[in-house]
């Protein structure tokens, strides 16, 4: 008898219903991200995710949008204001739903749009860094916090057909 196993990617997490976080998965995390039903992917990272990664998105007819491109030359440089505010329109769209976002290791680039995305939502600062902190682990940047405090959300265009939770 074959039993299959569902594994998430790297620092997975729910961010709100339909909506998810993580690191770029490996074949072993197919199964899982399957059983999400996943519509939209909003891909962070300055590279392109490996073949594997393309070939499933692919298989599973999920539309992937690469903003990563938008951000710095430098990996170390916090995500750019412009990637965020392109992130936020997917985001912001139910019609995306379910959707995940990640980068390489869903710590940085992830986490700073998560803690934008916290404070649009009214959360306060150190619910904020405390969750950006819990997926960073011991590399915390402190560009990105302070990145994530200086964000205004007064730029982000809300459409009339937001998610609920917002």
């Amino acid at each position: 008898m074959s039993s299959q196993h569902f594994i998430p990617p790297v620092n997975f997490g729910m961010i709100e219903e339909d909506l998810y976080r993580s690191g770029q998965p490996n074949e072993l995390n197919f199964p899982f991200l399957e059983k999400l039903g996943l519509r939209t992917i909003a891909w962070l990272a300055p590279e392109e995710p490996n073949q594997r990664f393309l070939d499933f998105i692919d298989d599973q007819d999920i539309q992937l949008h690469h903003l990563g491109v938008v951000s710095s030359v430098n990996a170390w440089d916090p995500i750019t204001e412009e990637a965020v505010l392109q992130a936020f329109k997917l985001i912001l769209s139910p019609s995306n739903y379910p959707m995940m976002i990640m980068c390489n290791l869903g710590r940085h680039r992830t986490g700073t749009i998560v803690g934008c995305l916290r404070k649009l939502q009214k959360w306060n600062l150190t619910s904020i860094f405390e969750e950006y902190r819990r997926y960073a682990g011991p590399k915390v940047r402190l560009l990105n916090e302070q990145f994530i405090e200086l964000f205004d959300t007064d730029l982000v265009v809300v459409p009339t057909n937001q998610p609920k939770w917002l």
